[in-house]
């Protein structure tokens, strides 16, 4: 098998492993707040407390992967241009 091959077997599982994780789980821990839907901040003596909303999660604590949004978007258009 030629590297060139190899590359590209490697490529492609990786992409159907996406598009399986895509399809069983849309929803990801959002990356900013990591999950909690508020951003966390400590008072005077350090001890923590919650603070303000998360502003891209809107404070779920979940965001679509990016794939998912991809796979709705042009779930759309086909819908709209096939009417």
């Amino acid at each position: 098998m030629t590297p060139i091959l190899a590359a590209i077997a490697l490529l492609l599982v990786i992409t159907l492993g996406y598009v399986g994780v895509c399809a069983a789980q849309p929803f990801a821990r959002c990356g900013k707040c990591h999950g909690f839907g508020f951003a966390t901040t400590t008072d005077r003596k350090g001890r923590p407390k919650r603070g303000k909303t998360c502003r891209r999660c809107h404070g779920h604590g979940i965001r679509i992967r990016r794939g998912r949004h991809a796979y709705n978007l042009a779930r759309g258009i086909h819908r709209d241009g096939t009417r």
